[in-house]
């Protein structure tokens, strides 16, 4: 009996056993497999991939990624982006057949993520179901329209002479530690509460600077609208090369789906070096100050993705405020000519300037927007004009006054009144300007209002007049925003409120009233 039970059970097993052979379907699988040549300094050279496409993903024995940066006629050279000291030579690598992508959409705002999209902030997985190639071509010429519509700053010098526009490349230059990421986390700050989504990506930086940094927005509530971008100073140079790409892949999202984002690079000094690093280390001919021969087109290929839309593609925008570094001053050196040519103008800050206790240390002489007043709201370019021109009397009567002491009145009234507009345009760090109180106090300054004020005083006039017109006549800054320009109704309300705040207000220390100048 348990003989025939015995032989019934091996029936059964070999009829099912029969039946999974049958019915068993072979796929083939075919993978791009390497072999590793040469590895050291974040570089592998790999023999065999012979269908990898250029800037595809490739993994190593114990999935460490690199991405193939170099396809040569009898191997391919790859940058690693991760720990590169357990790959040897003879290591098999594999081609995954994706190109370099990073996740996009919304639930990157509020993230602190690295080159590739992971996150660094310790607050768990990103909810984001699309990817985009770090690498796209730029639209073309019929894809876009004109530059029209602002980016408002809250910084008075640049809202007023250099205006910036959706859509627009806007060069921040100067030398280090003098201001460059303080403009742009201003200009990140005013946005709060606003339909313009911010894009911080910071190259080469220590990372205590970017923890700082992510900490001042959080501070003044302006990291929900931002995803900061990190590649610092400690991780390797292939990162460094790739984090500019991938936040403009990160912000070309946006753009794609109607809306407007701003995105900052900090800086592209640090960017042309990891990649003349990572060039040099995969022997590309080295031109002038070792920088390899594309290193225009690196800069150019990621600016030139900054645009406005037209209408019939979403009408979204992504403007781009790069950051490069200057040695004492010096912009006709390699880089910052190659990335002057190609912005759509530049703010320069000058060291003297800044240690003068102008700031923000804008040059306006050689500050320049090649958009100009297209971008200006109706309102600031009112008033932009004649100081505009204010500032550009003052800086030449300044230089001849030097040489002289018997100066007309007239000299000595345009330069007072220029020393006044210079402490007008001086603004505190983390404080950006809304638009009608930057029209309201640059008004007063080039009609004369406060051409009395003591020139240590300034700053308390400043504070005191718009602090009395929030209180006493908001309904002058309201106009202003809502008309976007000064109508002559409103202005003729502007100057009777001013002329009312100069009649009441005193110095603090002499208690001595002043005069509203003349309201020309």
């Amino acid at each position: 009996m348990a003989e025939i039970q015995t032989r019934d059970i091996l029936q059964d097993l070999a009829t099912t056993l029969h039946e999974q052979i049958e019915e068993f379907q072979p796929t083939v699988e075919a993978v791009d497999v390497g072999t590793v040549i040469e590895v050291g300094d974040g570089i592998a050279r790999a023999s065999g991939l012979a269908n990898v496409l250029m800037s595809e993903l490739v993994e190593f024995e114990g999935g460490v990624p690199g991405i193939a940066f170099n396809l040569e006629v009898d191997n391919v050279g790859i940058i690693i982006t991760g720990d590169y000291t357990e790959i040897e030579e003879g290591q098999t690598v594999r081609g995954t057949g994706r190109i370099v992508s990073v996740p996009v959409g919304d639930g990157l705002l509020g993230r602190v993520v690295d080159a590739l999209g992971q996150p660094v902030d310790g607050k768990g997985p990103i909810a984001a179901d699309r990817r985009r190639p770090i690498e796209r071509a730029a639209p073309g010429v019929i894809e876009r329209q004109n530059v029209d519509t602002p980016v408002q700053t809250g910084i008075k010098a640049i809202d007023a002479m250099t205006p910036i526009g959706r859509g627009q490349r806007e060069l921040i230059i100067g030398d280090r530690q003098i201001g460059k990421t303080a403009i742009a986390l201003d200009a990140i700050i005013n946005q709060r509460d606003k339909d313009l989504i911010c894009i911080y990506v910071a190259i080469g930086q220590k990372r205590s600077q970017v923890a700082q940094v992510v900490a001042t927005l959080e501070q003044y509530g302006a990291l929900d609208h931002t995803v900061v971008v990190v590649a610092s100073a400690s991780e390797p140079a292939a990162l460094q090369y790739i984090a500019p790409y991938a936040g403009c892949a990160m912000g070309e999202e946006f753009m794609a789906q109607g809306k407007d984002a701003l995105i900052i690079y900090d800086d592209l000094t640090k960017h042309a070096w990891a990649y003349r690093q990572v060039s040099l280390l995969l022997r590309r001919p080295p031109g002038r100050e070792a920088y390899p021969g594309d290193i225009f087109y690196l800069h150019s290929r990621l600016l030139e993705r900054a645009a406005r839309m037209h209408d019939d593609l979403g009408g979204g925008s992504l403007t781009a405020l790069p950051i490069v570094e200057t040695q004492l001053g010096d912009i006709a050196t390699y880089i910052p000519t190659n990335v002057i040519s190609i912005t759509d103008g530049q703010i320069f800050l000058e060291a003297d300037m800044f240690n003068a206790g102008i700031r923000p240390a804008m040059n306006v002489g050689v500050s320049v927007s090649r958009v100009g007043g297209d971008a200006q709201t109706k309102a600031i370019s009112q008033v932009a004009g004649r100081l505009r021109m204010d500032m550009a009397q003052f800086r030449e009567l300044a230089a001849f006054a030097q040489f002289g002491s018997d100066l007309d009145e007239s000299t000595l009234r345009r330069l007072e009144r220029g020393r006044r507009l210079t402490e007008i345009l001086k603004q505190p760090q983390y404080e950006p300007a809304p638009l009608e109180e930057e029209v309201i106090i640059i008004y007063a300054g080039t009609h004369g209002y406060c051409d009395a004020v003591p020139l240590e005083r300034m700053r308390q006039y400043e504070v005191a007049l718009l602090t009395f017109m929030r209180a006493q006549h908001p309904d002058v800054g309201a106009d202003i925003v809502a008309q976007t320009k000064i109508t002559e109704e409103n202005e003729v309300k502007l100057q009777a409120a001013l002329e009312e705040f100069n009649q009441t207000w005193v110095t603090p220390d002499s208690a001595v009233e002043t005069s509203s100048g003349d309201s020309a």
